[in-house]
């Protein structure tokens, strides 16, 4: 749980001057890729700023503690004083994530240099050392009595923060004394964020043999290969994949088995009853609401993944395909590359035809370096945009290998950049998104862009190829995601048991997964150990319904936007400015949207399957 609404450290890592080609076997040839250039945070881990940015950031936490440890609730009804100390806790919160966001981004660029590696663990532990010093006054705020603070709030500069407020008041229950915080808070270094460590470089210095390759590739180009247009590369890769994670099982069973009783322990002190709790409390989302989405896409399952996946499999000749033929192209799908300059062509078109600023905010990301997209050794898997902190700028990594998919990435990836550069005149308690609503931009974006290559699109193949793989996304978004929350519930429940094996974690995996995908899809031996490498479940647990929730959200916006909703572009452009400084609900309702009606789920899961119903028309008239 974390204490501070200020992002006291922020997401991975790099520093590089110039853009390259992607050297990683197996990548295609998609022109020069950037490298994103961090000097904006520092220009390199030596330069004195970093060092004169510590000890100026230890100073001010002294000074911070010293005036108010003690003191927060004599404040009480006094505004303009409360103003103050709050100003002075975002100034100190902005440059810890400074920090924080540099050491971690340089981090994510490559995992496998023992140099990066030193320092991100050193800034950690700094960081945490002087952050440890700040978690009195959460806690402080707390006690202030409600009639006291409701007075406070009267200032009008201070009820700019009321959001944040609330959000605090909701996490009182869960709060415990402050010595126990601090040790909670310290022990993290040597705890949950150790193991998130070893993972992620574990994961990094994986190497997988696959048969008709000259070289050892990485996790990414490997994952990639699962949709190749070949059926014997999709299958070697799937067994490489499942080979190395089967070498490694003992390792992600324990990495798996130890942050679950991480979890567990800190749930049961806090007070918290159902394992996915303290994820709804930060994300300001009634339990109830995620149980209604959750109900909604699993009761969807033979409308959308089953029916969608027994066609494809018809189209590829199969009368039920194996798990590695779940992301294959379709067989008359031209199978082309898209370079970097066309995909960033692309996704700006369809920003800039929605609203002109959108693309000149997004714009920025290229012109400014503030994109690593090119595959490497030791780089981070995946994809994320880093919001930093409001006085720098958001970064986006990927690993961009020149699929229709990557652009869909990058599109979704810029859609998390320009929502965090909107938002960043919150300041640094109000501009982070809850993860309710923190996926409406991205997934808004690659919604544009789909719908702008579709527009351009009059082939009845290649239509029918678009439409496939946008509803092949979706599913990995709203089905895949629910499945991954699934299995995350079974293990945690079962871990507060005892201790899972490996192949307790592979059976909840399976079951999950031949839930979800249905019975078209045939999960041979060799699938059960695929749970290890998400990322998610070891780092963010229970992030992943978010996705789904922000799916079915754009849906509906979407539709809006279709409809011609009066004001539509306004609304959204102040949706993103508001960061976090209104509930889900708040925002949701000048579109007059409500994710609380059970209907609302409902609408969004229409959109797929209106357009599987698409599909099948398409095969009625072939």
């Amino acid at each position: 749980m974390t204490l501070s609404r200020a992002p006291l450290f922020a997401a991975p890592t790099d520093r590089t001057s110039s853009a390259k080609k992607s050297k990683d076997a197996g990548a295609p040839d998609v022109g020069t890729l950037p490298e994103w250039n961090l000097g904006d945070l520092y220009t390199s881990p030596t330069s004195p700023e970093v060092t004169r940015d510590l000890e100026n950031a230890a100073k001010l936490a002294t000074k911070f503690k010293a005036d108010y440890q003690g003191k927060v609730v004599a404040l009480g009804s006094d505004g303009a004083k409360l103003m103050h100390a709050i100003r002075e806790y975002e100034e100190l919160s902005d440059l810890l994530g400074k920090l924080g966001s540099y050491a971690g981004l340089l981090y994510a660029a490559n995992q496998s240099d023992p140099e990066r590696v030193k320092f991100y663990g050193n800034i950690s532990e700094k960081l945490t050392d002087i952050s440890s010093g700040l978690i009195f006054f959460d806690l402080e705020l707390n006690q202030i009595e409600n009639d006291d603070l409701a007075k406070a709030l009267k200032n009008k500069e201070l009820a700019r923060y009321d959001a944040w407020f609330d959000a605090l008041r909701k996490e009182k229950p869960y709060q415990l004394e402050e010595k126990i915080e601090t040790l909670f808070h310290e022990k993290s270094q040597t705890g949950r964020q150790a193991w998130g460590r070893l993972f992620g470089e574990t994961m990094t210095g994986l190497r997988f043999n696959v048969a008709g390759e000259k070289e050892e590739l990485t996790l990414e180009p490997t994952l990639n290969l699962l949709s190749d247009p070949k059926e014997p590369k999709r299958r070697a890769a799937a067994e490489a994949l499942s080979s190395v994670f089967q070498d490694n099982i003992r390792l992600f069973t324990l990495i798996t088995n130890t942050l679950a009783k991480d979890k567990e322990i800190s749930d049961r002190w806090r007070g918290f009853k159902d394992v996915a709790d303290g994820r709804h409390l930060s994300n300001r989302v009634e339990g109830p609401v995620v149980d209604a989405l959750v109900d909604a896409v699993r009761a969807a399952y033979p409308r959308l993944s089953h029916r969608y996946y027994a066609m494809k499999a018809k189209w590829l000749g199969m009368n039920r395909m194996s798990y590695w033929d779940r992301n294959a192209p379709l067989p008359d799908k031209p199978e082309r590359v898209i370079t970097w300059p066309e995909a960033e062509r692309i996704v700006l078109d369809a920003y800039g035809a929605f609203a002109p600023e959108m693309a000149t905010i997004a714009k920025q990301f290229f012109d400014k370096r503030w994109i690593d997209a090119g595959v490497r050794e030791g780089k981070a898997q995946g994809a994320f945009s880093a919001s930093t902190v409001p006085s720098v700028h958001p970064y986006v990594l990927m690993n961009y290998l020149g699929k229709p998919r990557d652009v869909m990435t990058l599109a979704h990836e810029l859609g998390h950049g320009v929502h965090q550069w909107l938002a960043r005149d919150q300041g640094p308690l109000l501009s982070s998104t809850p993860l309710t609503v923190a996926e409406t931009a991205s997934v808004f974006g690659e919604m544009l862009t789909f719908k702008a290559l579709l527009a351009d699109t009059h082939d009845r193949k290649e239509r029918k190829a678009m439409i496939a793989g946008k509803v092949e996304d979706m599913l990995n978004t709203v089905v895949r995601q629910i499945a991954f929350y699934s299995f995350e519930r079974k293990v945690h429940e079962g871990r507060r048991k005892g201790e899972l094996s490996s192949d307790d974690l592979g059976a909840f995996w399976m079951e999950v997964q031949k839930e979800s995908l249905g019975p078209a899809i045939e999960l041979k031996p060799g699938y059960e150990v695929f749970w290890t490498y998400i990322p998610h479940f070891i780092n963010s647990p229970f992030y992943v319904y978010a996705y789904a929730f922000g799916d079915c959200l754009v849906n509906s916006l979407y539709g809006l936007y279709q409809d011609a909703h009066p004001g539509f572009v306004g609304k959204y452009f102040d949706l993103l400015k508001a960061g976090g400084s209104k509930d889900y609900t708040d925002l949701l309702k000048p579109f007059d949207l409500d994710a609380r009606d059970p209907m609302f789920w409902g609408k969004g899961l229409a959109v797929i399957e209106g357009m599987i119903d698409e599909l099948e028309a398409m095969e009625e008239v072939a």
